[in-house]
Order: C-alpha cells, then structure tokens, then sequence
C-alpha cells in the first residue's frame, strides 16, 4: 500500500543529517554534560554549540535559551514560572480561546488556584483581533499568552502587535511558537516577546526535547526542580542527543528554509486549489492568505470527519481531524467551535498539513482518493441525499 504522510503539524520525519548528528552519542559520547572529567566535557560541548544553533536560528542570545523535554513543559514554564515569581504584582492572566491544550489546561490549572484567565475570542477566520487583548488587561494582569500560529487551522496571529499592546501596559508576553518555527520567519530581536516556546520534533528532530526562550533579565520559578541545570530554571540530566539533533534541525533550517517554504507552499496550493475544483461542499476554515505555509483545514460537508479519516487511513494517506493532543475525542473541534463555525460542518473537518518530502505525486494520490472517499461516502450520507433534493 502507498504511504502518503500529511500529518507535518502532528510531527516530523527524523532529518537524515539529524541522525547522522546524534549518532556518536549513542554510542563513545555518552558522559553527563555536568561531570567535569573528560567523559563529560565533549557532551557538554556538544550541548552549548547545540545552543548556539539555536539561539542563531532565532536571534536570540544563547543563554536565553532553556532546554525542556516538549513544547507542553515549556508552556508550563513559561505560565506557571510567571504566575509563581516572587513578588509577581497580580493573578490575571490573557490567552486565547483558540490555544493549544498546553496553554489552554495550564490555565485551567492556575485558575483552580485563585488566578484569573481572560480567554480573548478569535473571529470568524480564527485570528485573535488585537483590540480584545487591549480591553482585557487589567490593572493585575502579569501575562499575556497567545500562540505565534495555529496547529489546527494554521492561522497566523498578529502577536507583533500584540507584544506592543502587552508591552505599552508594562505586561509580559509569551507566545506558543511549536508550529510557526521553521514555516514562517522569526526575529527574536525584532519580536515584541518575553518568552517563546519552540520544539525539536515539530522541525525533524527527535521527540522529547523542547525549548523556551526566556529574554534576558525575566524571572521565573521552577517548575522542575531538581540540579542546578539550565541555570537553575530547569532540573534534571540533559536530554543531549534530543538536544543535538534540535541544533542540527534548526542548523539546517537556517540554510534551507527559504525553499523548503517555498516548495510546500507551492504542494500546498496545488492540493487545496485541487480539492476545492472537483469536490463540491467545501468549507475552509481559517484566515485564507494570514495562514502557515503547509496547512490547510476543510470541512467536507455531509459527512464525518472521522469516516473520512478512517477511509484515508486505509489507502495510506496519514492526516488529522484536529490537533493530534485532542486524538480520540469524538467532539467537534474546540477550535473550530469557538471561531463560530457551523457544529455540523465542524464535525466534517480535516487538516493536512505538508512538509519536507512530500512530492507532486502523493499530492495528486491524495487528491484522487479524497475525492473518490467523498463521494462514497456522501452516497451514504442522508444529510447529502436530502441537500441533493433541496436543489
């Protein structure tokens, strides 16, 4: 059977240089980057230069850079270590309706707390409007979060403008940048931010490992507590090859981002244009240019995502009916819900979401069998057959 993998925002297939990468770490560099002695000054090594990839790839300085295990610990550091600081000067906090359930929950935990959460809605297209995290901040707000870009839809919000707002209000910014890293640029210099959380498997590195950076002079709690790794913000033994296949991953970004952009951008509009010329009954949902390079969420009317998935999956084309942490849940997609999109159509909606290695001809595979599923499919439909006499 052919395998046709457009599930990029999910995760990412290992890079081949990336494995080359952590190769001798499985085997003669295998110390801990703490001991001094030899068995642990190359990995230590191994670790900073690991850093300053990174902090390259970002424009960041390298010390601003905290190693994690996910994007999801680094959102907890980043929400949690702001609300537990000392001496912070309030307990409200601004995200998004539309956050990924990293932040979302975070939230939900701190409010269970004694902390309040303001949840800024999105528009119709699914974009934060800037205007409302304005009217939200309050004289104790201590934090603005709202994600660089949607794993779902793949909206882009406007989080320059609303770093400013946070920034004119003397409140700290986080933003969730897991799926914008590597698809759009980011100028750590010229962002208006206080944190950003990123991760290694999102980029073809490995799973495991993630990163926040933090802008110099911010004071966090630990969450982790432990050693003194990470200059204390972080405790516990280094994931190093995670960690060097991360510096590898965004190394190789850096020189080739650009045209990996650009020819998934163009597989991207070849698949989406196709789509909407022969299956009729489509609904887009997300901003249609304001939108990551890669990905695409439809709603195939009068019928079930989850029929769609299943008949997908068995001719070997791998996506998504939401975020891959919500896998399983039979609801309508909260993200969807909450940009005011119809509860049935919400029920029929897919994301693909393309990356390095795919081809023009897996994208015309796909094509072809999503049509022919559709229109199975829709033949069983009673919801079509009635839309079908209505005309």
């Amino acid at each position: 059977m052919r395998k046709v993998y457009l599930d990029h925002n999910a995760t990412t297939p290992v890079h081949p240089e990336v494995k080359g990468a952590i190769a001798p770490f499985l085997s003669e560099m295998f110390g801990n980057p703490s001991s001094i002695h030899w068995a642990g000054r190359g990995v230590r090594k191994a670790v900073e230069d690991a850093r300053q990839e990174i902090a390259a790839f970002f424009g960041c300085q390298p010390l601003e850079i905290v190693f994690t295990s996910s994007g999801t610990e680094s959102d907890n550091l980043a929400i949690k270590g702001i609300a537990y600081r000392k001496g912070n000067a309030g307990k409200h906090m601004i995200t998004s309706a539309v956050e990924h359930p990293a932040v979302i929950n975070t939230c939900k935990f701190l409010e269970a707390q004694g902390y309040r959460v303001t949840y800024a809605p999105v528009n119709r297209q699914g974009i934060v409007e800037p205007d409302s995290v304005r009217r939200a901040i309050a004289k104790d707000t201590i934090l603005v979060s709202i994600m660089h870009a949607n794993n779902e839809t793949g909206c882009i919000m406007p989080v320059a403008e609303i770093g400013r707002i946070a920034r004119e209000a003397g409140v700290l910014m986080h933003t969730d940048a897991v799926q914008a890293a590597g698809k759009i640029p980011i100028d750590w210099k010229e962002l208006p931010a206080d944190l950003l959380t990123f991760s290694g498997h999102k980029v073809n590195g490995l799973k495991g490992i993630g990163g926040l950076i933090a802008r110099k002079g911010i004071e966090m709690e630990a969450v982790l507590h432990g050693g003194h790794q990470e200059r204390g913000r972080r405790g516990g033994t280094e994931n190093v090859m995670g960690i060097v296949a991360m510096g590898k991953a965004f190394s190789l970004l850096r020189e080739g981002m650009t045209e990996e952009v650009r020819e998934t951008r163009r597989l991207r509009d070849k698949f989406e244009k196709a789509l909407f010329e022969r299956i009729p009954d489509l609904v887009l949902n997300g901003h249609p240019t304001e939108r990551l390079p890669n990905t695409v969420n439809i709603s195939f009317r009068f019928v079930e995502g989850e029929a769609m998935l299943l008949n997908l999956d068995m001719v070997g084309i791998a996506c998504s009916s939401g975020s891959a942490c919500t896998s399983g849940s039979l609801e309508a997609s909260p993200i969807l819900m909450a940009m005011g999109a119809d509860p049935v159509d919400a029920q029929g909606a897919l994301r693909f979401s393309l990356g390095r290695g795919n081809t023009d001809e897996e994208i015309e595979y796909a094509v072809d069998a999503t049509e022919a599923i559709v229109d199975k499919l829709r033949a069983m439909s009673p919801l079509f057959r009635r839309e079908a006499k209505a005309r």
